[in-house]
């Protein structure tokens, strides 16, 4: 299986649920199995690290993250089997670029997949440094949930 995990630019949120959701599906023995990247929506982090103060919040907590922020692409849709988006914009950008339903229906918002509702994981980035600490909070339970639901999946 391999999962997408998509914001709006690829440097705070979605390599922290990249990240935790990787960690989660070690911890889990999927390894071999599950497969997880990220990307975000907008251009202009491209090539960029992640945003020091989501590494800081990230690293707090025993996750490093690392690797360049890219753009959603088409293959990215095709190839994916099921992307996970951190908020409503997310997800409308992300569905507006799929070419079918079928596509469309592996788009979910990441705390809904997780079980937690309709809610969006908060970007951080206009915010003070706690916002970080808070989203490293949020997030690293749902990627627990969405891994447990992936195994139970599998298991059924």
């Amino acid at each position: 299986m391999r999962i997408l995990v998509v914001c709006l630019g690829n440097i705070c949120r979605s390599p922290l649920a990249e990240v935790a959701l990787r960690q989660e599906i070690a911890a889990a023995g999927m390894t071999d199995d599950v497969s997880v990247d990220s990307a975000g929506t907008g251009d202009w982090n491209v090539g960029k690290p992640p945003n020091d103060r989501m590494r800081r919040a990230a690293a707090a907590v025993g996750l490093a993250l690392e690797g360049t922020a890219r753009q959603i692409a088409q293959d990215d849709l095709a190839h994916s089997d099921l992307i996970l988006v951190m908020d409503e914009a997310n997800l409308r950008d992300v569905r507006a670029l799929a070419p079918d339903d079928a596509t469309r229906a592996k788009v979910h918002l990441f705390l809904d997949y997780a079980g937690q509702g309709p809610l969006e994981v908060p970007d951080p980035y206009y915010g003070e440094d706690e916002g970080f600490d808070e989203v490293v909070a949020v997030v690293r339970p749902a990627a627990r949930a969405i891994v447990e639901r992936l195994a139970a999946s599998t298991a059924a």
